[in-house]
């Protein structure tokens, strides 16, 4: 799907509040949807599965996915799976092809335990969530977080190798879903705007503004995650029971004010220069929203911040 940028521009002028509220709402049917497959496979999995690429906004849609399961009368506790990787050992740590360790690898993920962990809160018994602390590379399970199931409760587990078939494929009867900010915003037949650079925009701006990471550091890394999107995450895309696009027409007129001033910071030396060049003139297609009228509940607060909901 590719949304028009002539289209976009017009509403920002002419009643860009309900331009908003209308994207949200079908934003907000889309998570509808999901919820009604979710409730149609209770009765044979709890587990749902949830993967997406960088920059997709899996953790808010797994926090709106839970709230409308709450509103139809179903707990639902959101697991992050970045706590199942596997304590870094360097010796036997897979590698990219310069030799770095390759955090993109699904051998990171600790499988077997994930694996246990699904067939445990099937059976309502109890397991313990792993902590994985970042700044360590360390597993630290004196910090897990203990969890039980009870009837008609739900736990969604959200990370980009969900769907992965040493991930889904222990529990094969999970409800299965993938998300990714897919859409391109065209003028015309001309391309303007990258589905890829909405990823790479988002990622950008929340790195910079939360992670204390310049754009030039998220940019090197960059070249890395989509390598391991297309070997690792992107081909278990056709498992899940629902695909949907999590990008908002709205966002790149929003993003400009923040991603174009951090965007012409980066250094004329860096090697993705000329990229960088054409992503800020792709914003000057678009008329700018004021960040100030984006709903406190929008999935686009996961990047730019000030919104409800809390992210660890």
């Amino acid at each position: 799907m590719a949304y028009q940028l002539q289209e976009i521009n017009r509403r920002v002028r002419t009643d860009v509040t309900e331009f908003l509220a209308e994207c949200d709402e079908n934003y907000a049917q889309r998570v509808s949807l999901a919820a009604d497959k979710i409730l149609s496979n209770l009765e044979r999995s709890p587990i749902v599965l949830l993967s997406g690429p960088s920059g997709s906004g899996k953790t808010t849609t797994a926090m709106k996915i839970a709230e409308e399961l709450q509103r139809r009368g179903v707990n639902s506790r959101a697991v992050a799976m970045d706590n199942y990787f596997l304590t870094v050992n360097p010796q036997t740590a897979p590698r990219t092809p310069e030799g770095a360790i390759d955090y993109e690898s699904p051998l990171c993920m600790d499988t077997e335990l994930l694996g246990q962990h699904f067939t445990a809160l099937s059976r309502g018994e109890e397991i313990l969530i792993p902590r994985f602390e970042f700044a360590r590379q360390m597993r630290n399970d004196s910090l897990g977080t203990p969890l039980r199931l009870e009837k008609n409760e739900i736990a969604i587990f959200e990370g980009i190798h969900a769907l992965n078939d040493n991930i889904a494929g222990r529990h094969p009867e999970a409800t299965k879903l993938y998300i990714s900010a897919r859409s391109n915003v065209n003028e015309g037949a001309a391309l303007r705007f990258k589905g890829t650079w909405m990823r790479l925009t988002r990622r950008a701006v929340r790195d910079y503004s939360f992670r204390g990471q310049e754009v030039a550091q998220t940019l090197a890394m960059w070249a890395n995650v989509r390598r391991g999107e297309k070997l690792y995450i992107s081909p278990f895309k056709g498992k899940a029971d629902i695909v949907f696009d999590s990008s908002l027409p709205y966002e790149v007129p929003v993003m400009k004010n923040y991603a174009v001033p951090i965007l012409k910071s980066v250094p004329e030396d860096n090697e993705r220069h000329d990229e960088l060049l054409d992503l800020i003139a792709s914003f000057e297609h678009f008329e700018a929203i004021d960040p100030a009228l984006v709903a406190k509940d929008s999935l686009l607060r996961e990047f730019i911040g000030g919104g409800s909901y809390k992210y660890h």
